[in-house]
């Protein structure tokens, strides 16, 4: 959600209990204020927090000229000091995926360690080697915020276009979605690189835009389900929780532009889900 309406963003989320202590909010809209004007950001958005055993981490995402491709996330454990998140690589992603599991412990520097063991030779003495593989926590943090972001992500459609040159960028003339329209998963797009766009029929895509229709929709997530679309404060707020990463909250208020996400969770996947539906 934009640092600049924290204040009334969180509100609207507090239904799914994501509150923030008063002295949090007032420490986030004063440090996020100089983490836009320190890193040279477009804009700033609070991302939410993961929650560990002995700490909790604070996350913000810097966004450049192009919303989608020109992010940097970074964390904090205090709300005043920012450090830079490293990229999420492919590699990373492997390692961490092997060598974590549980609850992350609230400490960046906590060193986890996964121990493999390779069958070398042939015959009747084939030789085990042991390779063990280390993780940082803030590696791990790294990777859950990039795949969060990647399978939860949401935006209303027409909220972000497609401009010419090929960048993503808010639409300045979004008014929001109407309330029959907010009642359909399809008008709720992922803001991540498409997956499913080559797998439309000619016929599917006939009526699309391409500046709006270039997003994957919720409806076409797998399994089917993983999304709870409801309508709260008097019901003119539309609310939609992830059910695949719980604690992740979006909300919007038809007719009107605002919108946004946040996650406060312990940063796990509900792997349970596709057996719960």
């Amino acid at each position: 959600m934009d640092s600049n309406s924290l204040y009334y963003s969180l509100e609207l989320v507090a239904g799914s209990g994501h509150i923030l202590t008063p002295e949090q909010r007032t420490a986030l809209e004063s440090s996020l204020v100089l983490l836009k004007k320190n890193y040279k950001f477009s804009r700033v958005l609070f991302w939410g927090k993961i929650l560990g055993i002995n700490g909790v981490y604070f996350i913000a995402q810097g966004r450049g000229e192009d919303e989608m491709k020109d992010k940097k996330n970074l964390y904090s454990l205090n709300c005043m000091d920012w450090f830079l998140l490293p990229p999420a690589s492919d590699s990373m992603i492997e390692e961490v995926s092997k060598a974590t599991k549980g609850r992350f412990m609230g400490d960046p520097s906590f060193v986890y360690e996964h121990q493999e063991i390779h069958r070398q030779g042939e015959g009747n003495e084939p030789v085990n080697e042991k390779a063990v593989i280390t993780v940082t926590e803030e590696k791990r943090l790294a990777v859950a915020v990039h795949q969060i972001d990647a399978e939860v992500s949401v935006v209303p459609r027409g909220a972000f276009i497609k401009s010419p040159r090929g960048l993503v960028q808010l639409n300045r003339s979004f008014g929001g979605l109407s309330e029959a329209e907010a009642r359909k998963l399809d008008n709720f797009l992922h803001l991540r690189q498409s997956k499913n766009m080559k797998k439309k029929s000619i016929l599917d895509m006939g009526d699309w835009n391409p500046a709006m229709d270039y997003l994957d929709a919720l409806s076409d997530d797998i399994p089917k389900g993983s999304w709870s679309l409801q309508f709260e404060f008097a019901r003119k707020v539309c609310v939609l929780r992830s059910l695949l990463w719980l604690g992740l909250t979006f909300y919007h208020v038809p007719m009107t532009p605002q919108h946004g996400y946040i996650y406060i969770g312990d940063g796990t996947k509900n792997l349970d889900l596709p057996f719960m539906l």
